[in-house]
């Protein structure tokens, strides 16, 4: 399995929206789920080694950026057929069994994960109240690693709550590492 870096952070960036199937059966789009001072867009997976690691501490985040007006969406693109542990069915139990407090959404053409230029799993896109890109990079420093307190920098959360205080995430922004994206062939 071979790790990727997405690109760093295109300021101000429109993201597109989208109209995905949730978990629950429902379409969402990006306007329907996004806060009132922004939205965090996670490219995942259930298989993906670097997701796995920071699961429990992605759905705590989640929960705590709630508290400051950002919404989070976690889109699942890869190769079902290939990859069947991240079929819509599993992705139901995934989120399930790790009490997902955000949409689970599956996008089955890869369509959205090509317009947003998504590379890997775990991709995130800090979007401001406008919609508008402010953070692309890491979770965290400790990766797929133990966190220790020498490793819980809070990268992302940290930068999505700058996002919901100032409407501008921060400059330096380390990329996220993670599992390539599986494109169909």
């Amino acid at each position: 399995m071979a790790s990727l870096q997405p690109p760093v952070c295109d300021f101000g960036w429109k993201v597109p929206d989208f109209n995905l199937q949730n978990i629950d059966g429902t379409m969402i789009s990006r306007d329907m789920v996004m806060g009132k001072n922004g939205l965090l867009v996670m490219f995942i997976c259930n298989h993906c080694p670097y997701v796995i690691s920071i699961k429990t501490r992605l759905v705590v985040t989640c929960l705590e950026l709630e508290q400051y007006g950002i919404n989070s969406i976690a889109i699942q693109s890869n190769d079902t057929l290939r990859y069947p542990k991240d079929s819509f069915e599993h992705m139901r139990e995934e989120a399930t069994l790790n009490r997902f407090s955000f949409p689970y959404v599956w996008d089955r053409t890869q369509e959205v994960a090509k317009a947003y230029g998504a590379v890997c799993t775990p991709d995130f896109f800090g979007l401001n109240a406008k919609g508008e890109l402010q953070y692309r990079g890491r979770f965290d420093a400790a990766g797929r690693n133990p966190e220790t307190p020498e490793n819980n920098t809070r990268d992302l959360f940290n930068a999505m709550k700058m996002i919901a205080e100032t409407g501008q995430g921060p400059r330096m922004q380390i990329a996220s590492i993670g599992c390539s994206i599986k494109w169909f062939d």
